[in-house]
């Protein structure tokens, strides 16, 4: 059966150009990039040209991109190292109640260690108000942690104006961009972060890793200790196949940026009407106009998210109860209850991310499962 695959905010399927750059690294060239001999210096010097196209893409210099093992590694570096370089200062950080467990568990890690977390409730769309972030800078605050847009419903926070307000008070900012980096433009120097984290897998590139932008690395702090790669800042030989994928995947991306966006616009906008038309009560969640538009929860009536993914799945269609992060959890999605909604509201309530190879012919058949689900159910 093939399937229609409509979860892109959890990963991607790597670019066949991704995989084909990937490929000479897995066997012919396979040297340590630290290795002095030309093969590795090579290596080496391809990884420096990946690194300055990635940086190039975010408007910063070549020094400040250092790979990872991916999103959560970065978001755990830059809190934790933010926290540790402040800690003179003080031991106040704000946050919001809508970010990726890689950000909040790590804030719950220094909160054991005698830090203050300030977690700060968003309106009924995901967003966080500017003004309630300045209300909550005190005199000890080190750290402001927002991510770009929300991976349950999308919402893009106000991150260049908290930028703004947090570089005029002294106070890092970091942004988890895991979502957003390679499908909205990103230019650090206007959204004045300290530090930003992406991921491959999240842009049709291997997973396995990511990046960490640090805006001063001279004066960071590393969380591993070992080698020098990486400038000393994070040590361990380089992943080097999943590099080379990773940058492949980011020159496509830098190519297709409007058009995946037009297209996923597109795809939003036909799924939104074709569920309005098909299926009784259903609602939408997240921000209408600030919004990655790949990503659409959708709460429904009389059926549990669970249920309606067995139906998708029986159908061949692939689609998440929230987040990848939290299948399995028994409590409901932490997103959806720091919106306002209830327990009952948030078990009925699925998250659709679109990509690059769906076509208007998934969303309409899509639409036509469930419909048929709810038309069946009214008959009987």
């Amino acid at each position: 059966m093939d399937h229609i695959y409509l979860d892109h905010a959890a990963t991607t399927r790597p670019d066949t150009a991704s995989v084909e750059a990937m490929l000479p690294y897995l066997n012919g060239e396979y040297q340590n990039p630290s290795a002095i001999y030309q093969p590795a210096v090579k290596i080496r010097a391809k990884i420096s040209s990946i690194r300055a196209d990635i940086a190039g893409f975010l408007n910063t210099s070549p020094s400040s991109i250092f790979f990872t093992s991916g999103g959560t590694e970065s978001d755990n570096w830059a809190v934790r190292g933010a926290a540790h370089i402040m800690r003179s200062k003080g031991r106040h950080i704000i946050s919001t109640s809508i970010e990726h467990p890689a950000v909040l568990n790590t804030l719950k890690s220094l909160e054991s260690e005698g830090y203050e977390v300030t977690y700060l409730p968003v309106d009924k769309n995901g967003i966080v108000s500017v003004s309630d972030i300045e209300a909550a800078i005190k005199d000890d605050t080190i750290l402001i942690s927002v991510m770009h847009a929300n991976n349950e419903i999308g919402t893009i926070e106000p991150v260049e104006q908290i930028g703004r307000i947090a570089n005029g008070r002294g106070i890092l900012f970091h942004v988890d961009a895991v979502q957003t980096f390679g499908h909205i433009p990103i230019d650090v120097e206007k959204l004045n972060v300290d530090f930003l984290s992406a991921s491959s897998h999240k842009i049709y590139g291997p997973k396995g890793c990511g990046i960490l932008y640090i805006k001063n690395p001279s004066s960071f702090v590393k969380i591993l200790y070992g080698g020098s790669q990486e400038n000393g800042m994070r040590p361990g030989t380089e992943n080097v196949p999943a590099i080379m994928g990773f940058g492949e995947a980011v020159n496509i991306a830098r190519t297709r940026i409007n058009d995946d966006l037009a297209h996923d616009m597109k795809l939003r906008k036909l799924f939104m009407d074709k569920l309005t038309e098909e299926v009784p009560g259903v609602k939408f969640n997240g921000s209408k106009e600030s919004v990655l538009p790949g990503i659409l929860s959708v709460t429904f009536e009389g059926v549990t998210a669970e249920t309606l993914l067995i139906i998708l799945d029986s159908n061949g269609i692939c689609a998440s109860a929230g987040s990848a992060c939290a299948a399995g959890a028994i409590e409901p999605s932490h997103v959806l209850m720091s919106c306002g909604m209830d327990k009952e509201s948030a078990s009925r309530t699925v998250r659709f991310s679109t990509g690059r190879e769906n076509t208007e012919e998934d969303i309409i058949f899509t639409v036509k499962v469930i419909g048929d689900y709810f038309r069946g159910r009214s008959k009987s």
